[in-house]
């Protein structure tokens, strides 16, 4: 075989493998091949990263999966607290007398400034402008709901309070220690177990 028809096999062949990989990605729902990056993404941290220290970009990257972890389980409660309201009230749970009127008039506050600053709106669902103790006031509050689904409300609050306790240091870019690490996992395994 000719030198040019080897490339062009090797080529073509790629670009097989490079479909079934991407058909395999659609068919179970998983990531095999790194995203591709944007121009902007590249040139902000070839431009940018490298003026940080480089402890600093490890630490970062450390904390990252803290974050994503506390980010899906945070998503995964406000997630299971609509559903259940919903299914329990209707679609219009959040305007009928179920949230407490004070956290109603704090997401009305948060909506409103983040208006004012011209900033893209986070969402368009109320409770995401809810703070984590908020969330724990609200399973409180409906636990009569919320029992069909968790076993008891003196767990939820206390897994609610550590996790309450735990995202702070995340979410203000803090570090978090090897026993909060370890708290955090056992944090979100105990969040887990009170469905069971």
């Amino acid at each position: 075989m000719a030198f040019e028809d080897q490339v062009k096999a090797f080529g073509m062949t790629n670009m097989l493998i490079e479909t079934d990989l991407e058909e395999i990605e659609r068919s179970f729902d998983v990531k095999i091949k790194p995203p591709k990056e944007s121009s902007t993404s590249t040139e902000i941290e070839s431009t940018y990263f490298p003026q940080f220290e480089r402890s600093l970009r490890k630490e970062a990257a450390e904390m990252a999966k803290n974050y994503e972890l506390f980010y899906c389980l945070e998503k995964t409660i406000r997630k299971q607290i609509s559903e259940l309201l919903e299914a329990h009230h209707g679609d219009k749970w959040w305007n009928d007398k179920v949230i407490p009127q004070h956290i109603v008039g704090e997401v009305k506050k948060r909506v409103q400034r983040e208006r004012e600053s011209g900033i893209t709106p986070r969402s368009t669902d109320d409770l995401d402008y809810t703070n984590f103790g908020e969330l724990g006031e609200i399973i409180k509050i409906n636990w009569s709901i919320f029992a069909s689904v968790f076993n008891n409300l003196k767990a939820v609050e206390k897994i609610m309070f550590n996790l309450n306790t735990l995202r702070n240091p995340i979410a203000h870019c803090s570090v978090l220690a090897e026993d909060e690490v370890l708290r955090l996992e056992l944090s979100l395994r105990d969040w887990f177990r009170l469905a069971e």
